[in-house]
This record gives structure tokens, sequence and C-alpha cells, in this order.
């Protein structure tokens, strides 16, 4: 049993959080012709500064990583002064803010990559169903594999990238390993069929993702890097023959780097199931243990009480409502989100969710 609180404050190396209750990241599709975070951004995340960390949307690190339309990136000057709009506005408000690195991999389509590109993968396994374009939906088409001299660029891009979020303004990065894109399509083996160096065993299927924190460890110290994985979460055509043994593993290999943390996505995020056994991972792993996936705030508490966690994530909770600490801390109802303003768009559904107002009171 731990005694810890939501609200208790947290070390993660250098940085202390006020709370354990993390805005999680979430794609919302509203970034400009250029790919950089829209001016209402700032004001976006900083209505949610009183999040003990804000991680941001994923951003992917060149114009090969894109995989949706209208995702902001963090390759260019112009997407470095947007982002650092943001950064300001949220340490003006008192918080802390990291950017999730990410290469979308065989989740694209030709029409959002330069030169009508083919997606890559580890492996030329095409997922099911259909990539979001700015034509409407498209099939997914069949990934290119990777040669394994182009891995080299790939983490010279994440390099890139993490030199650019310093730039920006961040207080850390957190590199995107989750979720069936780029990196975590070669840690499972259901997309991962390589015969080189890349795939085959743990330690070959871990290789790019080392290499990619390497790289960026290069430019931040370690404990102001996080990584987020899924060891179990089927969304994008995902599966691994033994997530337990396999993350077993690399949670080992990802505990000897003294990192920020580590954000796991707990179970099937499509169908809310879960047959790993977390706690065991979370034992596994030294630093502090983030979770999340359906987190509401009794759950939250009860993880924290049990040392299942040390920190929890919150998406939709925090989409729609930027006061969401103030809400759990004193037990007050929720705004209702609404998902026809998840991906896209304008200021509604985005900066226009009300804070809480105590309710006028009639006299006589």
């Amino acid at each position: 049993m731990s005694n810890a609180s939501l609200y208790d404050p947290i070390a993660i190396g250098d940085l202390t959080l006020s709370n354990r209750i993390v805005m999680a990241p979430m794609t919302r599709n509203r970034a400009d012709e250029q790919l950089a975070p829209p001016l209402i951004a700032a004001e976006y995340y900083s209505q949610r500064a009183s999040a003990g960390l804000i991680i941001t949307e994923a951003s992917q690190v060149s114009p090969d990583g894109v995989g949706y339309p209208a995702t902001p990136g963090i390759y260019t000057d112009e997407q470095v002064t947007g982002w650092r709009r943001v950064t300001d506005a949220v340490h003006k408000e008192g918080g802390h803010i990291f950017i999730q690195l990410w290469y979308c991999g065989r989740i694209s389509h030709p029409s959002l990559l330069p030169n009508n590109a083919t997606p890559v993968a580890p492996s030329a396994i095409a997922p099911e169903g259909d990539a979001f374009t700015y034509e409407g939906l498209q099939p997914f088409v069949t990934p290119r594999a990777l040669a394994t001299d182009e891995l080299t660029d790939i983490v010279a891009q994440y390099r890139h990238a993490a030199e650019m979020a310093s730039r920006a303004g961040f207080d850390g990065v957190e590199v995107h390993a989750a979720n069936g894109y780029l990196l975590d399509q070669f840690l499972r083996d259901g997309s991962n069929q390589r015969d080189d160096q890349y795939g085959g065993s743990v330690e070959n299927r871990m290789r790019l993702l080392n290499e990619v924190l390497d790289a960026v460890c290069e430019l931040w110290p370690a404990h102001q890097v996080g990584v987020r994985i899924t060891p179990e979460n089927s969304f994008n055509s995902m599966s691994d023959s033994d997530p337990q043994g396999h993350f077993g593993y690399f949670v080992d290999q990802l505990n000897q780097r003294c990192l920020a943390y580590l954000h796991v996505l707990e179970g099937d995020m499509m169908t809310k199931s879960a047959s790993v056994d977390y706690r065991m991972l979370r034992d596994r792993f030294d630093a502090p243990y983030m979770a999340n996936n359906g987190y509401d705030l009794a759950r939250a508490k009860n993880a924290l009480q049990n040392g299942d966690a040390d920190m929890v994530s919150f998406g939709v909770p925090f989409l729609a409502n930027p006061d969401l600490v103030h809400r759990f801390a004193h037990n007050l109802p929720l705004n209702e989100a609404d998902q026809e303003t998840f991906y896209g768009g304008d200021e509604h559904g985005y900066t226009d969710y009300p804070f809480y107002q105590e309710p006028e009171t009639k006299t006589a």
C-alpha cells in the first residue's frame, strides 16, 4: 500500500510537479498550413496548465512521419515558433509541458507524404481499415519495408526534433513508442517480421527504440525524457505473441536509462480488456510510472493508494474540463465532451469548454 495522493507533488528529474494528474496526449487536427500549432493552441494548453504535467498531442518528427491531416510537427522554424507560444503560455500559468515525438510509419497514406511516397514500416504488412486523409477516408496501402541503412536517417529525424523541442521551450520530451505507430511497429512481432538486426529477437526489435533514445538523450538529460508504450493495444491492427514477456524485457531495458517516467496505456483501448499484469511492469520500473486508459477519479485514487501507479494521465476528461484538477479535488461535476469537435475545427470544442462556476443562489 501507498499513501500517495493525486494531489501530492512528485519529482521528475529536476522538475517538481504540483500534482500527479497528467493531461494525456490527444490529437486534435488543428495545425495550420505549415503544420504548426494554431494561435489558439496557446490558449488551449494554458487553460489546462493546472495539470501536474501536460503532454502535447503527438507531433511528427519530420514530413516523412506524417500520418493524419493537420497534425503539428516539430522540425521547422515555423513550428518551433508556434510551439514557443504554447510553452510560454503554459509556463506563465505555472505549468510544465512535454512534447510527444511521433513517426506514424504504416499508419499513413501516400497523399499525406512528400512526393506521394509509400508509407514505411518494419515489414510490408498492411494494416486493416482506412487512412484519414484530406480527401476523406482511403484504404491503407501496403507499406514499404524500411531498408536497414534507412534507419540511421529515422534516428537522425528524432534527434533533430528533440533539438527543435529544446528551442521551443519544452520541459522535456516523450518518445511515442505506442498505439501502432512506427516504433511500436518495430517492438511487436505481429508487425515486425524482419530477419536483420532490427527483427526477430526482443533485443533486435527494441534496437530502433534504443537508438532513438540514445539520439534524443544527446540533446536532453534522460530524466527529462519519457517513453510511452502499449503492450496489448490492438488499435491500428497491432498484435504481439507474448506481450507480458516481451514488454517485461522492454521495461527492464528502459529502467536502466533513468528516464523521467514510463507512460503505459494499460490494456486495449478498443475492447477495454487487459490480460497483462501491469503491476509486474510497474514493479520493474524504478522511476515514476504513469498509468493511462479510461481512468476515472475513483480508479486513479485507488491506483496511487495501492502503489499501482505514481501518476495517472487523463485524455477526454481534460479535453472537456480545463480545470479538471480543481473539479477532481472538490468532487465537482464534469463537463460532457463533444465528440463531434474532437478532430479538426476552430475554437468550438477546443478553447470554449467552461471552467466550473458555483451556481448562483437566489435570495428572497
